[in-house]
């Protein structure tokens, strides 16, 4: 297990009091589609305030290309998760780089791909931090809006359980259980601020078993990865060289994923997250839980904090969870 959780622990501006933020300037890379196995060229381009997070696609003209980084628009979570738009045109893979960006604090930029998937990497968000600090952070003149947790939320899908606590800062609390002995329990307990993100949670690299790659490569998944950009467990070995980055690489990479998922609210979080066996369906499950029940959470800015009616069109969304 980690270290005790701090729940008193605070980053240097809270989200609540923080200026919104953005790139200094763009930047580019390029790399493999995990699932696809296409290869992706990807920029991070500076936006104005109160854009959000929005991706477009290169390979694709007009306003259909845009698609809101947004909890509401997710139409997949089979082994990461996707995003469409009303026109179906759609975005894979944005959880590493949704945590980073998380991580680093940026509410507003504008991505361009040139195909259907966030580039995969090393399967961690390590490169996308690095990316983005190479670009340069941008402090806006607008005052951050972040979701604060008003009353416990939970959602479950099967065995797997999310929830979200009222809290001060943003945490997170969570524990996996893998029928193998290379993983078995693994827990994960923390503050989440940029150091701690950067240096704890950032490296820790996507995962999967062997034995399952055939399967996946047939169901058209993972047909991009490696041991490049993944960890591989067989039986009770790990394949890459090197081994593994963190004892608890297994457990702080689903940090890392839950900490991109929840950035689909379209801001940070203000709230205690408690997971057990939880994975991208149960994660957006959860957002949309909280987001139907106007009581369970509200606006909080530096002016002070107010309600807002998330409209109909979540909840005609809602039952879209996988």
């Amino acid at each position: 297990m980690g270290d005790s959780l701090n729940l008193g622990w605070r980053a240097d501006a809270t989200a609540s009091s923080a200026q919104q933020k953005t790139l200094k300037s763009s930047i580019h890379c390029s790399g493999v589609g995990l699932h696809s196995g296409d290869k992706i060229s990807m920029f991070l381009h500076p936006a104005d305030i109160d854009t959000g997070i929005v991706f477009r696609r290169m390979d694709i003209r007009g306003k259909n290309a845009e698609v809101a980084a947004h909890f509401a628009n997710v139409n997949d979570t089979r082994l990461c998760t996707s995003l469409a738009n009303e026109s179906g045109v759609g975005v894979g893979t944005v959880e590493h780089l949704m945590a980073a960006l998380a991580g680093c604090e940026i509410d507003n930029a504008e991505i361009e791909l040139s195909g259907p998937e966030v580039p995969i990497m090393d399967g961690s968000a390590e490169p996308f931090v690095f990316l983005i600090e190479c670009a340069g952070v941008l402090e806006q003149d607008a005052p951050r809006r972040a979701v604060r947790i008003l009353k416990p939320v939970v959602a479950h899908i099967g065995d797997a359980v999310a929830k979200l606590m009222p809290a001060d800062d943003f945490s997170i609390k969570l524990a996996i259980d893998f029928d193998n002995p290379t993983i078995g329990e693994q827990a994960f307990e923390r503050g989440i601020g940029p150091g701690v993100f950067k240096s704890e949670i950032s490296r820790a690299r996507t995962f999967g078993f062997l034995e399952d790659v055939e399967a996946l490569r047939k169901a058209g998944l993972a047909l991009g990865g490696s041991l490049e950009n993944a960890v591989v467990v067989s039986g009770d070995r790990i394949l890459n060289d090197g081994g593994l980055r963190y004892q608890d690489e297994f457990v702080r990479h689903k940090a890392l994923d839950c900490i991109g998922d929840l950035y689909l609210a379209g801001g940070p979080i203000l709230g205690l997250f408690t997971g057990h066996r939880v994975g991208h369906s149960v994660n957006n499950l959860l957002l949309r839980t909280v987001f139907a029940d106007s009581d369970a959470w509200c606006y909080s800015a530096a002016e002070g904090s107010h309600r807002i009616n998330p409209g109909r069109w979540l909840d005609t969304r809602a039952a879209a969870v996988a």
